[in-house]
């Protein structure tokens, strides 16, 4: 217990006498997370983006005018069975009209247009939300191919393209992000290097002392092993203070943006905490404690 305690004696002083130093390390470790963060953010939003779309993506089958409702019960179980298909919903003549009335309620030319008609233009349908959105194409060919009476018209609008634009541009941050990452992680550990290198010569001296009293590499090397695990506590707890207000900040744009969604990124980063920031830690200490280790190794020899 005491020999711990002066380890951590030893890592708290050696972090104090190069203040300005310690501070640039946490930086540098404080940048790469922030990227680290960014890049899932980033993620998160567009497989939610994704999932979004991938909703909104039915395949419509316009129905006769005059087709009875025994006809269209029997069409719409026959669809229901298919494997590749998830729902099928009926809008009749009636509700086309209400939502016809509802969307064009601040265009009166639109709706006196439709009431000198006299009638009830439009045609009750069928959507389709395919089960898989890979199998779409799949999909479409099969209504192609379907035969029925009542159909009178079909709409395979290609949604896939969004989607697809998306994942590219999401692929191409994500290329980029990692490209960042890795030269953050590279310059955290040429400063953790040259940290613990600065404080190993600063106590070089000292070093001498505790080989001719016989003390042992452990008690030598484990001060400055402990200062990488400071490091990595110290950004790690200070980018949780940063990021969660930003999440907070960045939170109503993306309601915006995914408007009728309930994508939360707060409560996905708090929802996944533990995971998120405790493998963080994990990979910013390895990489300090990686550091460190050479540093004292190359520079506590006497």
């Amino acid at each position: 217990m005491l020999s711990l305690l002066r380890i951590i004696k030893f890592s708290l002083q050696d972090i104090a006498r190069n203040i300005w130093l310690s501070i640039v390390t946490v930086t540098i470790l404080l940048l790469a997370l922030f990227s680290i963060n960014t890049l899932l953010t980033v993620r998160v939003v567009s497989d939610n983006a994704v999932n979004a779309v991938k909703e909104k993506i039915d395949i419509s089958l316009y129905l006769k005018p005059d087709a009875s409702e025994n006809d269209i019960t029997a069409l719409r179980g026959r669809l229901s069975s298919l494997p590749v298909i998830k729902t099928v919903s009926y809008t009749s003549k009636q509700s086309a009209l209400e939502s016809f009335r509802i969307k064009y309620s601040d265009n009166p030319e639109i709706l006196q247009a439709l009431r000198e008609l006299g009638n009830n233009p439009l045609s009750p349908s069928l959507a389709i939300t395919p089960a898989d959105f890979n199998e779409t194409d799949n999909l479409v060919n099969t209504l192609r191919q379907l035969n029925s009476d009542i159909i009178e018209s079909r709409d395979f609008s290609d949604n896939t393209a969004v989607v697809s634009k998306i994942q590219s541009i999401t692929n191409r941050v994500n290329e980029i992000g990692l490209v960042i990452i890795a030269i953050f992680v590279l310059t955290s550990i040429l400063v953790v290097y040259n940290s613990i290198r600065v404080a190993v010569y600063t106590h070089k001296r000292e070093i001498e002392i505790m080989r001719l009293v016989g003390a042992s590499n452990f008690f030598i090397y484990m001060p400055y092993l402990f200062s990488a695990f400071i490091y990595a506590l110290m950004s790690v707890f200070v980018m949780i203070i940063i990021f969660y207000p930003f999440l907070t900040l960045f939170q109503p744009y993306l309601e915006v943006f995914l408007a009728g969604y309930n994508v939360n990124l707060l409560n996905y980063f708090v929802y996944n905490f533990w995971l998120i920031f405790g493998a963080q830690f994990g990979i910013i200490f390895v990489i300090t404690l990686i550091a460190s280790f050479f540093a004292v190794r190359k520079y506590a020899r006497v």
